[in-house]
């Protein structure tokens, strides 16, 4: 593995870090790791791109001064290997692990607190260097506690100590991104419609759909935010009772892809063109639900693999004694179909 020559030092204010190089070459961390790693899965513009901006900005990648990536193992603790955000958050983890320096034991809790535990004994009995617990939920967690000689970092749920290490989605921001992009797409009177009401991530998205409302020159329904259930179900009676107390609806957005596809379901019934006279937006960009949507669901994507990039490079950290405690959060992004108008 090779890396252009790092600048004078002296001319830099501070070690430029993987996530400027990716901001000012209009990339995610995701792809940058992969471009300045030799990886899979970017196209050859993309990575003389980013190496470049990576030589403009004297970035070095610091693989030499971390014990771990020069070879050790790591553990993996995950409530539920079937769920479908697990998944890409391993691959990303993956990424940052690199290709054959870092072993990776994997363990299945199957969301079982004592399941959890004996994993943790069984990982540290081997002299693991690191441990990821990945939750298949984004909601606050209780700390596994502290002192076992290894660091851990949690993943998607977040630990409720705030001198743990977790890393997950900025849920609020998703909100503000989703009621912003209806605005834009030409709704004048918006909707919420979340879902499971005990749910974090629930709460803060609908917090940040309520802040930007707030700002922008858009009406809300007056029915206020709409809390039931992630279902198809939820979503049709949610939309049903929207159309019949509050017909001047046009913006929907909706707590994840099941519920819009639900919303967009009553809308079609109902004789409402999509997005012609109607616009909705679902959370999760799951492939399964929303390109299958009639029409395509326009949604936003937690950017899961970065997570899972971000928490092993907190664990690489970690290890080495450099990195944050507290509650690190990574940025969503808007993936726009048939559901919402594109807005240059």
């Amino acid at each position: 593995m090779s890396f252009l020559p790092e600048q004078d030092p002296r001319k830099r204010k501070r070690n430029v870090t993987l996530e400027d190089i990716a901001a000012a070459a209009d990339v995610s961390v995701a792809t940058a790791s992969k471009a300045l790693n030799g990886r899979r899965g970017v196209g050859d513009r993309t990575r003389e791109r980013v190496e470049a901006t990576a030589h403009r900005l004297g970035y070095t990648a610091r693989q030499g001064s971390s014990r771990l990536k020069l070879g050790g193992t790591v553990g993996i603790i995950a409530s539920d290997l079937s769920g479908r955000f697990v998944l890409p958050i391993m691959m990303g983890a993956e990424d940052a692990f690199g290709l054959g320096m870092i072993s990776v034991l994997m363990c299945n809790a199957r969301g079982d607190a004592l399941r959890e535990r004996h994993h943790l004994r069984a990982l540290l009995s081997r002299k693991v260097d690191g441990i990821i617990v990945l939750g298949s939920r984004s909601i606050s967690r209780p700390s596994l506690g502290h002192g076992f000689g290894a660091p851990i970092v949690y993943a998607y749920s977040p630990s409720d100590d705030p001198n743990d290490i977790s890393v997950d989605v900025d849920h609020v921001y998703s909100g503000q991104l989703a009621a912003r992009h209806l605005m834009e797409s030409g709704a004048s009177r918006i909707a919420v419609i979340g879902g499971d009401p005990t749910a974090r991530s629930t709460v803060e998205r609908v917090q940040g759909a309520q802040v930007t409302l707030d700002t922008m020159d858009v009406e809300v329904s007056p029915l206020g935010v709409l809390l039931g259930e992630f279902s198809e179900a939820w979503g049709r009676a949610a939309c049903r009772k929207i159309l019949s107390e509050d017909p001047p609806t046009d913006g929907f957005l909706c707590g994840n892809d099941q519920i819009a596809r639900g919303v967009l379901d009553v809308l079609r019934d109902s004789g409402i063109q999509v997005p012609r006279h109607a616009s909705v937006v679902g959370h999760d960009n799951w492939q399964p639900v929303a390109a299958a949507s009639r029409p395509p669901l326009s949604s936003i994507d937690m950017n899961l693999e970065e997570l899972g990039l971000r928490a092993a490079e907190l664990l690489i950290q970690a290890v080495d004694g450099t990195a944050e405690s507290g509650h690190h959060k990574v940025r969503s992004r808007l993936v726009v179909r048939g559901t919402t108008f594109l807005v240059d």
